[in-house]
């Protein structure tokens, strides 16, 4: 009954599932607040280049893609806070450039590397050593608490940024920190969905919230469980059926939000009902 967890690979698969899938909405959820959920798209191709990096100095792939979309993700918010370039012009200059990056890196970097970064565009969860499972856990970690104990700020600037600067909130270091924040996001949730799909963790869960959460804290928690249950079944189910885990998981969050989106507008429908009668 419980084979898929025989195999090595498949403990190591469901952890980095768990821990990403519970994280990756905790960021997420202030991105939507902000109007910025292709923030993660656009790191997610300056990670790109970091993970190009890390094949062509043949060291840890995660841990350059750490560093290069931390760099991005605060040059990105310097951008919007200094110069006049618009959010959605600034994201655009970085998916584009981290495309170029990591195309030009890779043509310096062996041949096998072409092979080897199709798991990072993807995922590849079957192929998640222990080395890249102590750097998830540890990265989830430290989102997890961040966003647990700066909720309130994080809330304050997502909400209304001028009254939060007026109240003295450290406004543009606490929007450098979501972007760092993002970028690491979406370097951990690389090896689960892959790059290319990384957003859909970080969002799809919090607008299948937004659905029926009636509170900020309450479409948080269901974000996040939305999250870590769509990853672990995406797993188990690829296992039984050879799927591709990352695919099969953002298919099931999207499935999930046409669920909730038919459970809430049937809510509205009882309640106006009841309102009626």
């Amino acid at each position: 009954m419980f084979e898929f967890l025989e195999p090595a690979f498949m403990q190591r698969a469901l952890l980095a599932a768990f821990v990403v899938g519970l994280c990756a909405p905790l960021v997420g959820i202030f991105l939507v607040q902000r109007r910025l959920s292709l923030m993660g798209d656009g790191l997610g191709h300056i990670a790109l280049t970091g993970v190009a990096l890390g094949f062509l100095l043949q060291t840890n792939p995660v841990v350059t893609a750490v560093i290069v979309a931390s760099i991005g993700a605060v040059i990105l918010e310097l951008i919007r806070s200094y110069g006049n370039t618009s959010g959605d012009l600034a994201l655009a200059i970085l998916f584009y450039g981290g495309i170029a990056g990591g195309v030009l890196l890779i043509g310096l970097s062996a041949k096998q590397s072409n092979v080897n970064l199709l798991s990072y565009l993807f995922g590849s969860l079957t192929t998640v050593s222990r080395l890249d499972i102590l750097i998830i856990v540890s990265l989830a970690i430290f989102i997890f608490f961040t966003t647990l104990i700066l909720r309130k700020p994080f809330f304050a600037l997502c909400h209304d940024s001028e009254f939060a600067q007026v109240s003295g909130i450290p406004t543009k270091a606490l929007s450098i920190l979501l972007a760092v924040m993002t970028a690491v996001t979406v370097t951990i949730a690389m090896r689960v969905v892959g790059l290319l799909l990384v957003s859909a963790l970080m969002i799809i869960p919090v607008a299948s919230a937004q659905q029926l959460g009636k509170s900020f804290s309450g479409t948080r928690l269901m974000a996040s469980f939305i999250g870590a249950t769509t990853a672990i079944t995406g797993v188990i189910l690829s296992f039984y059926f050879d799927l591709a885990p990352g695919a099969l998981i953002v298919v099931l969050v999207i499935l999930i939000f046409i669920v909730m989106i038919a459970a809430a507008a049937l809510s509205r429908k009882l309640n106006a009902s009841k309102e009626m009668s």
